[in-house]
């Protein structure tokens, strides 16, 4: 009896350890919506935090393009554009405009409500959660693994709610508000929070995912998706779906899936995992001469890793270095830098570091006290340098009214000339080696109050030649501890030449800084060189930045004041930082510019990110549209940028 008990036990045991498939970054992947998984239905099953992946999807009528980061272990986000070939753009079809396929943009989200272990993982989220609504919907769903089958059960609502076999809503019973989904037909950027989760009824799916091998993964799924829905699919002959996931690499995956028994469609995506593809930072010991000091060791290992060192000062019980650093990410790396150097070099001293950067006063633990005991052991001589890159570099512009995907292939050279410590000129020149800007015609549709970013095609379609991205130049100062400034002033960006100041008070060791900048700004013209239009603007603000280390680690940064077209308000952005330089970012604005006159998304608001590719870091920023109100001027860096890198990540 006892041994029969131990083999029950054993047994679940076994059963409920064997999950490897759970939260895998290796055999999970997206679905046709850019969301964890199978096929169009969503699962339970999350990547770990800093994970970002692109899909593209070639369905029928419909083709979408996804970007999906996980800020959170509990917290999946993700926004898509989307081609739909049966349908077009508006039905005026006197307007060229309209006679165009549609296209449109949305976001979705999800949330962790557990992670597996004896019951199942769960999770609740929706897709296209604003604005138009082609595939608004909303879920709740459960998964669990056991060995290298992962079973995947949940409910649907709204587009996902198209099965024959449908249940009560089960949030009827708390609210008959519930009872009625609401249809609204918004023309985008506003959620329609009264819409969510409600419906009488709701349909029940079911999902296995199978890892015939480390390279195939086998999908099936019972697919509750409308149709023909507002999308305008082909009506379903089967609530079944089944494809093959193919994986290329780590990070390369195709998929072919037959929806519904309707099509087959294809799937492209790339995913990265930051945290493990990035490797540690390993220490170089310098090559030293028999003859050399400790502190001629001390210079050549510093800076044979990336540091520079400005002057070395000693007293009776300590070493000071005054340290200029541009290369290393974090302050983790430079401490263990420092450490190894002074230990490879004999100084067996307590070191008291001071970085600098562009010769602000970052991190200082030289204090008074030693700067009047310490002597002078050696100081840099200052010279001017210069630094130069070029590579490529690619410019989308996703979903215009003209076409769904558009975008050049630029060769870029930025370039850093260094007068002084803290004196800079920066530049950026742009050449197009292939771009299919030329027939952006359609203007925009309102450019209320002024137009400093709906002219943007302007820009695009001019790309031709030799074009100058930026051209500045760069003073800073710290003219008394915390207190920091920058001046600027020439071409600040591809839109917008002018000058400015800016202002900071960061302390050490605090999670907040204040600040505020003002810049008088000129238009510049279409043409990418010195030339600017008939448009001037002097613009401020007043910034608070925080930084959150508690449960939910997040920065802040909370600015108001007027921007580039004229009106005055309000912008709040809630990012996530990494270790790795990852960053994932979202973004509101409100301005004395009402929803009536800003016209179709209600008011300007957005995400971005800053992700490692192949060693080189790729910024963007999505906007579901382009509009003039809440425009702020596209800084190459900030003070605030220079200083926060000395603060720990949360």
């Amino acid at each position: 009896m006892v041994v029969k008990y131990f083999q029950i036990k054993s047994l679940v045991f076994l059963i409920f350890s064997l999950n490897f498939l759970a939260d895998s970054f290796d055999y999970n992947s997206y679905n046709n919506h850019g969301v964890v998984g199978l096929i169009n239905m969503p699962t339970a099953r999350f990547f770990n935090e800093s994970v970002y992946g692109i899909s593209l999807y070639d369905g029928s009528p419909d083709n979408k393009i996804t970007f999906t980061s996980n800020p959170f272990n509990w917290l999946e986000a993700s926004f898509f554009y989307m081609q739909n070939e049966n349908q077009l753009y508006c039905l005026q079809l006197y307007d060229p405009v309209c006679r165009q396929t549609h296209k449109d943009k949305g976001f979705n989200a999800k949330l962790r409500i557990k992670e597996q272990g004896v019951f199942p993982a769960i999770a609740v989220g929706g897709y296209d959660l604003a604005g138009t609504g082609y595939y608004s919907s909303e879920y709740i769903v459960a998964s669990h693994g056991i060995s290298n089958i992962d079973f995947h059960f949940g409910i649907a609502w709204g587009e996902l709610n198209g099965s024959k076999n449908k249940i009560k809503n089960p949030f009827v019973y708390l609210d008959d508000g519930f009872k009625e989904r609401i249809k609204q037909r918004d023309k985008g950027g506003r959620f329609q929070s009264t819409s969510y989760f409600s419906s009488e009824k709701v349909s029940p799916f079911f999902g296995i995912s199978y890892a015939l091998n480390e390279k195939i993964i086998i999908n099936l799924e019972t697919d509750t998706k409308v149709t023909p829905g507002r999308v305008g699919h082909e009506i379903a002959r089967s609530e079944f779906s089944y494809g093959i996931d193919y994986k290329l690499n780590k990070n390369f995956l195709i998929s072919i899936s037959n929806e519904r028994d309707s099509y087959f469609t294809f799937r492209f995506q790339y995913k990265s995992d930051p945290k493990t593809s990035v490797k540690k930072y390993e220490y170089k010991e310098a090559e030293t001469n028999d003859g050399d000091s400790k502190y001629t060791k001390l210079i050549k290992n510093l800076e044979e890793n990336g540091i520079g060192i400005n002057k070395i000062t000693e007293s009776a019980n300590s070493i000071g270095l005054e340290l200029t650093q541009f290369v290393h990410p974090n302050l983790g790396i430079i401490e263990e830098i420092i450490s190894s150097s002074a230990r490879d070099a004999g100084i067996n001293k307590n070191i008291k570091k001071d970085l600098r950067v562009a010769d602000l006063n970052a991190l200082s633990e030289i204090d008074d006290a030693f700067k009047k005991s310490s002597e002078l052991i050696y100081e840099r001589k200052k010279t001017s340098s210069f630094n130069t890159k070029t590579g490529l570099k690619f410019r989308p512009f996703l979903a215009s009214r003209e076409e769904f995907f558009k975008g050049a292939l630029l060769l870029e050279n930025d370039s850093e000339f260094m007068i002084k410590d803290n004196f800079f000129i920066h530049t950026n020149i742009k050449y197009s080696l292939a771009d299919n800007f030329d027939d952006l015609i359609y203007p925009p549709a309102t450019t209320f109050p002024a137009q400093v970013r709906s002219d943007v095609k302007d820009y695009l379609k001019n790309m031709d030649g030799i074009m100058i991205g930026r051209a500045q130049f760069e003073y800073l100062i710290t003219p008394k501890k915390n207190h920091h400034l920058m001046f600027t002033a020439g071409i600040l960006e591809d839109m917008f030449s002018g000058y400015g100041l800016e202002y900071i008070y960061y302390k050490q060791g605090t999670n907040y800084a204040i600040g505020a900048e003002i810049f008088d700004v000129e238009k510049r013209d279409y043409n990418w060189g010195f030339g600017t239009l008939d448009y001037q603007n002097t613009i401020g603000s007043v910034d608070l930045y925080y930084r959150n280390y508690g449960l939910i680690p997040f920065d802040l940064k909370f600015s108001v004041g007027e921007y580039l077209a004229g009106d005055i308000g309000a912008t709040l952005d809630i990012s996530r930082s990494f270790q790795n330089g990852t960053k994932f970012g979202i973004f509101a604005s409100s301005t004395d510019v009402t929803a009536n006159q800003y016209g179709e998304g209600s008011f300007d608001k957005g995400v971005y990110f800053n992700i490692p590719i192949y060693g080189n870091f790729i910024n963007y920023a999505w906007r579901p549209l382009t509009k003039d109100p809440a425009a702020k001027l596209t800084r190459r860096q900030t003070l605030h940028d220079l200083l926060v890198k000395f603060r720990e990540i949360n």
